[in-house]
C-alpha cells in the first residue's frame, strides 16, 4: 500500500499589501477530491499542518458562487468535510513527521500556503528528502506551489529551479480581484525564481508531470492532478 503525507495550512489569515487580514484557509475541493480519490483507491493517508493546527477550509471555497453556482457541488463539499471532521481536528504536527515514511506528499492550495507555508522549515525539509528521490513524488495544487519556495539544495540553490510546473496563474488571481493587494504574485515568484512554468486557459484543468513533481494550475485541476499523482506512485511501486 502506498502512503501519502497530505500537508494543509493552518493560516486562517492572508496578510494582504495594505496591512489588511483576508479570511483564507485550505480550498475545500483540492483537498476533498483527492482524499476522496486516494483513499478510494487504498493509498494510506496521513494528514499534517504546521503545529498540528486544526486546517480550516477557506469559506469561500464552499459557496457555490465559487463553484460555477453549483449548489449540489457545494453541499458535497461540506458533506465531505463533515465526515472527515474528526480527522481535520486533529491533524499530525508536521514538524514530527518523518518523510522517509511516507511514498510521496501532497499539498493542496488556497491562499494559506502563501502565509505559512512559503516559509515554514518542516515543509522544506519534506520536499528536500522527497523531491531528490526518484522513487517519491512530490504533488500540488493551485496555490499549494508556494510551499516551494521554502525548499533549498545543499549548495544554497532552488530545490525546484528548472522544473516544469504549474499553479495559480496572476491572471486567475486578478480575474479573482485579489491581484492588485497581494503581497506577490504566484506565477511570477516562480518565474523569477527559476521554475518553467506552463499554464492552461483560465480556470480549465491543467496539470504539468515533470518526473516525480506533479503540479496542477487551479481547482479544477484537482481531480487530473491526483489522478497523474496515483499513475506515478504506482510506476514507483
Amino acid at each position: 500500500m502506498s502512503s501519502i503525507l497530505i500537508v494543509l495550512t493552518g493560516a486562517r489569515n492572508w496578510t494582504q499589501r495594505d496591512g489588511s487580514q483576508h479570511p483564507t484557509g485550505f480550498w475545500a475541493e483540492e483537498f476533498v477530491v483527492p482524499h476522496r480519490l486516494l483513499v478510494g483507491a487504498g493509498v494510506d493517508v496521513t494528514i499534517a499542518t504546521p503545529g498540528g493546527l486544526t486546517p480550516v477550509a477557506d469559506q469561500g471555497s464552499l459557496s457555490a458562487a465559487a463553484l460555477g453556482n453549483d449548489e449540489g457541488k457545494a453541499a458535497e463539499l461540506r458533506a465531505y468535510l463533515e465526515q472527515v471532521a474528526e480527522l481535520l481536528e486533529s491533524p499530525a504536527r508536521l514538524e514530527d513527521i518523518d518523510p522517509t515514511e511516507f511514498d510521496g506528499v501532497l499539498i493542496p492550495g488556497g491562499h494559506g500556503p502563501m502565509q505559512d507555508l512559503a516559509v515554514n522549515p518542516d515543509v522544506a525539509r519534506v520536499l528536500a528528502t522527497l523531491l531528490p528521490d526518484p522513487t517519491k513524488v512530490v504533488a500540488s495544487l493551485c496555490h499549494g506551489p508556494a510551499s516551494f519556495f521554502s525548499a533549498g539544495a545543499p549548495d544554497g540553490a532552488w530545490l525546484f529551479k528548472g522544473r516544469r510546473m504549474t499553479a495559480f496563474t496572476d491572471e486567475e488571481e486578478r480575474q479573482a480581484g485579489l491581484a492588485d493587494n497581494a503581497t506577490w504574485l504566484l506565477e511570477e515568484r516562480l518565474r523569477d525564481a527559476g521554475a518553467q512554468f506552463e499554464s492552461g486557459p483560465a480556470w480549465g484543468s491543467y496539470v504539468v508531470v515533470d518526473g516525480n513533481l506533479v503540479t496542477g494550475q487551479n481547482p479544477a485541476s484537482s481531480e487530473a492532478g491526483t489522478e497523474a499523482l496515483l499513475k506515478e506512485l504506482a510506476a514507483r511501486a
